[in-house]
């Protein structure tokens, strides 16, 4: 039977929020491994903004700085691998990576992000992070005064669009379909000048990911430079509820204020616990993360 190597904690995602509370657990000279698949769901993302000190890099370039920072504390490893299995221990946690060798922890946390679902339009996917984006105060100001189309309906599509409304005023409302919108709030986007375009969208044509013009059912087109929307989403990694982690209603890990989830030792951090998709969200996610279990490490040994 193989025989688990031991560390005191175990980061599985080593992205933002993995690496922040690898740097705060290493700093505290806590015997951490990291564990990363290597799959970002920001990997088609161009540029990083609205993170202090680092505006405009691209998320690999962050990430190899963050790598970098872990480096000088000799108590953290790293590993590149897909986590396969996790079970609970009488004394903590093991994991086993896809080439079978499995690591023991006393305390794990959750790293892991989300995964996008994409929408079933071509041109959709590769536009994505591109120029079909998420949040207007990540890639807004690069954007703005573009002509720019919401894809949403609804109230969710009412907010999303009076908010938009910082960043350009050349905006169209897309419902790809009948619009739920009431009466109300169709006059007030009006009143604004957004217009409400409730054709079916069969395809985004583009360019490099892109976007040159969006093609409809009906066989018109229109040409717009920049697309906002969002869309549904499911966890990265199956494991946290393997082992019993509940999820809020909008498919979030659940955790408390010191990312403690509903399983004991266990904790999360970073967008597979938060709506906030910003790296320096992430980053401080993370760092509290970090901390809060070695706090937890210490109340094992003195309370």
């Amino acid at each position: 039977m193989t025989q688990a190597k031991q560390y005191e904690v175990i980061i599985i995602g080593g992205s933002f929020s993995g690496l922040s509370a690898g740097v705060a657990l290493g700093r505290a000279l806590r015997h951490v491994l990291i564990v990363d698949g290597g799959n970002p769901c920001n990997r088609q993302t161009p540029f990083s903004h609205n993170f202090l000190t680092h505006e405009g890099k691209t998320p690999k370039e962050l990430n190899l700085l963050g790598r970098k920072d872990l480096y000088k504390y000799k108590t953290i490893d790293f590993v590149e691998a897909e986590v396969i299995a996790a079970k609970e221990t009488m004394s903590g946690f093991e994991i086993m990576l896809e080439d079978k060798s499995i690591y023991a922890a006393k305390k794990l946390i959750f790293a892991t992000g989300i995964k996008d679902l994409m929408m079933p339009i071509p041109g959709f996917q590769e536009c994505w992070g591109i120029s079909v984006v998420h949040c207007p105060y990540c890639h807004g100001y690069e954007l703005k005064n573009l002509k720019t189309g919401l894809l949403a309906n609804g109230e969710e599509g009412f907010k999303f669009a009076a908010l938009l409304s910082c960043w350009t005023k050349d905006l169209t409302l897309f419902t790809n379909g009948k619009s739920i919108l009431t009466n109300d709030q169709r006059n007030m986007l009006e009143t604004h000048n957004i217009y409400i375009n409730e054709l079916t969208i069969n395809e985004i044509e583009h360019k490099d990911g892109k976007i040159q013009q969006l093609i409809f059912a009906d066989g018109t087109n229109l040409p717009i430079e920049v697309m906002y929307t969002v869309i549904p989403f499911e966890q990265h990694c199956r494991l946290p509820m393997e082992l019993g982690c509940d999820l809020t209603d909008r498919g979030y890990i659940k955790i408390d204020g010191a990312h403690r989830t509903t399983v004991p030792g266990v904790f999360a951090c970073g967008d597979n616990s938060s709506r906030m998709r910003t790296v320096a969200n992430a980053v401080a996610m993370g760092n509290t993360a970090g901390q809060m279990v070695n706090r937890e490490l210490i109340k094992d040994i003195f309370w």
